[in-house]
């Protein structure tokens, strides 16, 4: 979806056209533009909605409300996840549950699954099978589905009462609750992208005021998260490392043996170059790593920034095997082949000559 966004303030100054979910890499540039018309900010619903183009229409409510630029991001990226009937879900819901306004349909994205939305009538059996996939999570062992009488469970369901009908079709809510996860500020955790690392935030104090932070990502996302805690230094907070696809050797270094708030841009940096590596390559990092064994954060960084200048041999243990690898992989090795009976490869880490 994209929307047209003013300044309610001051439609003077012009407006601007923004595709949701943004990229990436796109992100800093947005800001950019927005930031023009001086609005964007983190925390104030400065950007008003002149428009909203393309699906869902249920988000067709939110035209003429101020919003944050980050609270339409994080919508389109739960939204942008859920199949068709995922998505017919929500916006049979949001009719049948009365949401209004931004902070309901993000809470609602996190709850809508329970529900049962009938689109088309014609197969009971299946009506009857994905209800009962409703009540139970959306996942159950299929030879539970090849017992249940799936035409039973419709008939049961529809002459039940209590549905609503809407546009998107006829929704029966299951008992569901509208969920107060997003608190008009501070985003649940939901990982919309793979990330190599990701970092809690919290004040002393107070854990439940926190942030997530999905590395690598832009340095802007970190002031941002910081100016929604109300500080505005990383050494203010509390840094938490919560998952990781970096090995705990690595980890180690930022949060036992230095303050991970002091080196969140160190981190990040960190997991953009990792971003980069190939499998091969990030294998060969953690061994580079397991041998150098850098000691700050910084060197962890240095590391896998100058990977190239490292020569990683696979299977190789021991010092004789190290120098048979020397010898017999040189192009020049002078006096040819007959001299390596001559060579003994076990003294150190060089190999040396038996004359």
């Amino acid at each position: 979806m994209q929307a047209i966004l003013s300044n309610a303030q001051h439609p003077e100054y012009g407006k601007a056209t923004i595709p949701f979910p943004i990229g990436e890499n796109e992100y800093d540039r947005r800001l950019e533009l927005l930031g023009k018309m001086e609005i964007g900010g983190p925390i104030k619903r400065d950007c008003f909605i002149r428009e909203i183009q393309h699906d869902p229409s249920i988000l067709q409510q939110l035209v003429g409300c101020n919003v944050t630029v980050d609270e339409l991001d994080y919508l389109a990226k739960r939204l942008d996840s859920f199949d068709d009937r995922e998505m017919a879900k929500f916006q049979g819901a949001a009719v049948s549950c009365g949401c209004h306004g931004i902070v309901d349909l993000i809470n609602l994205t996190f709850s809508c699954q329970q529900v049962t939305i009938i689109t088309d009538f014609s197969d009971l059996e299946e009506i009857g099978q994905n209800h009962y996939m409703d009540l139970n999570g959306g996942t159950v062992r299929s030879e539970k589905l090849e017992y249940l009488d799936g035409y039973e469970t419709a008939l049961l369901l529809i002459e039940g009462g209590g549905e609503t009908i809407t546009p998107y079709g006829v929704v029966y809510n299951n008992g569901m609750r509208l969920p107060q996860l997003y608190d008009g500020r501070r985003f649940p955790e939901y990982f919309y992208e793979s990330c190599l690392a990701s970092v809690i935030l919290t004040l002393p104090g107070h854990p439940k005021e926190r942030e997530m932070l999905y590395f690598p990502c832009t340095e802007s996302k970190i002031a941002r998260a910081l100016r929604r805690l109300e500080v505005e230094q990383p050494e203010q907070c509390v840094a938490t490392l919560d998952t990781s696809e970096i090995s705990e050797a690595v980890c180690g270094v930022f949060e036992d043996e230095y303050p991970l708030n002091e080196h969140l841009e160190t981190l990040n940096a960190l997991t953009r170059c990792l971003q980069k590596f190939d499998g091969q390559a990030l294998e060969d990092f953690h061994t580079v790593f397991d041998t150098v064994w850098p000691e700050t954060p910084e060197e962890v960084l240095y590391l896998a920034e100058e990977l190239r200048d490292f020569t990683v041999v696979p299977d190789i243990s021991s010092a004789e095997e190290y120098g048979w690898f020397l010898i017999t992989k040189s192009e020049h090795l002078y006096g040819g082949r007959r001299f390596l009976p001559l060579i003994s490869f076990a003294i150190g880490s060089f190999p040396i000559f038996r004359m």
